[in-house]
């Protein structure tokens, strides 16, 4: 048993350790150009956040699929959760967009 999912384990922890050093240093260069471009530090973290979070959680599916485990019930509790959050964004993320429309007049 071992010698069947021994490899398959070996590279999925690769593939984890790789992609989150990959996440980092990509979250790392977008602050950064953030910081450059002169984009709102509360927007910068907001964003940072969203997207550091969401490519941590396709990173996970992705492992767990990689092991073996099922994904269709994470891809839908994901999925569930991205429209929730959505939705109770709605407000702020209004308000972010009209904050850039009525500096830009």
């Amino acid at each position: 048993m071992g010698m069947g999912y021994g490899p398959k384990l070996v590279l999925a922890i690769l593939v984890l350790i790789i992609g989150l050093w990959i996440i980092n240093s990509v979250g790392r260069r977008v602050s950064k150009s953030f910081e450059k471009g002169g984009v709102d530090q509360t927007l910068s973290s907001f964003l940072f956040s969203l997207v550091s979070v969401g490519l941590k959680a396709l990173l996970f599916i992705s492992v767990a699929a990689m092991v073996g485990i099922e994904t269709t019930s994470f891809i839908a509790v994901l999925g569930a959760a991205g429209l929730a959050v959505g939705l109770a964004l709605q407000g702020s993320l209004a308000n972010f967009g009209g904050w850039r429309t009525d500096t830009a007049v």
